[in-house]
This record gives C-alpha cells, sequence and structure tokens, in this order.
C-alpha cells in the first residue's frame, strides 16, 4: 500500500510557467550566441584596426642658455593623425601633450576635436617655444653636460581619445597614450631616429 502513494505522487507535472521561464532562457542563450557570431565575423571581415598619432617630424629651431641660469626654447614638431580603417570615419578628440625637459615644461600641445575620413590621415605642425625657464645648479649642469656632448633629450607625453563606427560593431573607443623620448642634435637642431606613436589602451 506504501508503494503504490509514492508512485501515484511521482507522476505530477511539470509547472506551465516553469516550462515558459525554460524557453525563455534558452532563446536568450541562443540570441547571445548568434550576437557574439556576428560580431566575431564582422570582426574578421572588417579588420579594425585603432587610428593613432605620430610624430613625424621634429627639429629644435633654437635654445638659448646664454644667460645664467635662464633656458629658452623653441621646436617645430608635426603630428599625425592616421585612421587605416578603410570603411570607417575616426574622430579624435581630448588631445593633450606634453613637452617637457627633465621635468621642466616647455609647451603644451592641444588640438580641438577633429575627424579623419576613412583610410588616410591629416598632419598637424606645432611650434613649441618656451618662456625663460629658470635653472637650478643641478638643470644648469645638464644643460651644460647636453652641451658638451651635442645631444640633448625631451619628452613628450600625453593622450588622445579615438572614437569610430566599424559596421555591426557599432561605436568603438579608445585612449591612445604617448610617451616617449625626443633626442636632437644640438650643431643642426636635427633629430636622432624619432619613433613616437601612440599606444591604445
Amino acid at each position: 500500500m506504501p508503494m503504490s502513494k509514492l508512485l501515484r505522487s511521482g507522476g505530477r507535472r511539470t509547472n506551465l510557467l516553469v516550462w515558459c521561464a525554460a524557453i525563455i532562457c534558452a532563446i536568450f542563450a541562443i540570441a547571445v550566441i548568434v550576437t557574439g557570431l556576428v560580431v566575431f565575423i564582422g570582426y574578421m571581415i572588417i579588420a579594425p584596426r585603432v587610428p593613432y598619432i605620430s610624430v613625424t617630424y621634429a627639429k629644435l629651431d633654437r635654445l638659448d642658455s646664454s644667460q645664467a641660469e635662464i633656458l629658452q626654447i623653441q621646436m617645430t614638431l608635426v603630428i599625425r593623425a592616421q585612421n587605416d580603417n578603410a570603411k570607417a570615419h575616426a574622430t579624435y578628440s581630448d588631445f593633450n601633450i606634453l613637452l617637457s625637459f627633465h621635468g621642466l615644461e616647455i609647451a603644451q600641445l592641444r588640438n580641438n576635436p577633429f575627424d579623419i575620413p576613412k583610410n588616410s590621415s591629416a598632419d598637424f605642425e606645432y611650434v613649441a617655444e618656451s618662456t625663460p625657464i629658470p635653472l637650478d645648479p643641478q638643470e644648469e649642469e645638464e644643460v651644460g653636460l647636453s652641451l658638451r656632448q651635442n645631444k640633448i633629450t625631451f619628452d613628450l607625453k600625453g593622450s588622445i581619445r579615438t572614437r569610430w563606427k566599424v559596421g555591426v560593431l557599432g561605436s568603438v573607443k579608445f585612449w591612445g597614450h604617448l610617451d616617449c623620448q625626443l633626442q636632437f642634435f644640438l650643431n643642426n637642431g636635427s633629430s636622432i631616429n624619432p619613433d613616437c606613436t601612440t599606444k591604445s589602451h
């Protein structure tokens, strides 16, 4: 008798709400998988590239340290904004780069937001000129050492934000960070193998 009661109690049917929830979850899981496949295939087909900036030309026009404990510098820089995407325009914003010498600020390089057409680039020329910079004894010694070695080094650091729309992937945003050194010969102001390009994060 107890056995027959146990068999009858195990014959309950699954609630309709449970079935509906399971179906909805299955549909949602399939949609997520399909969306992931579409994004992956779109990425492989379009092969998007992160827009970047780089220094294409640098020249030390003037370095004046004739006055005691005072330094004045003028430098010409050409920075190229490059968009290698063949199917997407790129927007650059938050352009902010600092040129410095051993921690001493020379100039801030800025630009308003701008667009670069697909598979294109644009060059921006900056003439960075410092106000008279007072030097402490250690900084004065560093300038003197550079003069004796006929070589001087500057730091170029900053960031820029890039955004572009890549087909089904939608709008993609990246921060590009610039952190490099520019070296020059003092006798003619020419740059020494400039290699300065943003790294994206």
